[in-house]
């Protein structure tokens, strides 16, 4: 069996996806952790995670509201999931939606 390579996109302040990011390997799938500050930077390094690292998949945290979703959708070619919450308890329990406008 190939081994699927995917990436865990999340939201959280002050991130920097160069250095906030790490790797869980099992047999079957290699798992990039990525923090990002917003929206745009999630496109910017979902794109870049697909093109560099063969990503063929990314989730996305709850706090990414449906704008987000799409616009990370729209930067790639791969399969898009979202982990879902209204209010994201780690962004004062609203959506991304609200504070990545």
């Amino acid at each position: 069996m190939s081994i699927l390579k995917a990436a865990f996109i999340f939201v959280a302040p002050n991130a920097k996806p160069a250095e906030h990011r790490s790797w869980v390997r099992t047999e079957q799938v290699h798992l990039l952790s990525v923090a990002v500050n917003n929206y745009k930077q999630a496109a910017e390094v979902a794109a870049e995670l697909v093109k560099t690292d063969d990503i063929a998949a990314i989730e996305l945290c709850g706090g990414f509201g449906h704008a987000g979703a799409a616009a990370v959708a729209a930067a790639v070619n791969v399969p898009v999931g979202v982990v879902r919450f209204d209010g994201h308890p780690g962004l004062g329990n609203v959506s991304g939606d609200t504070l990545f406008k």
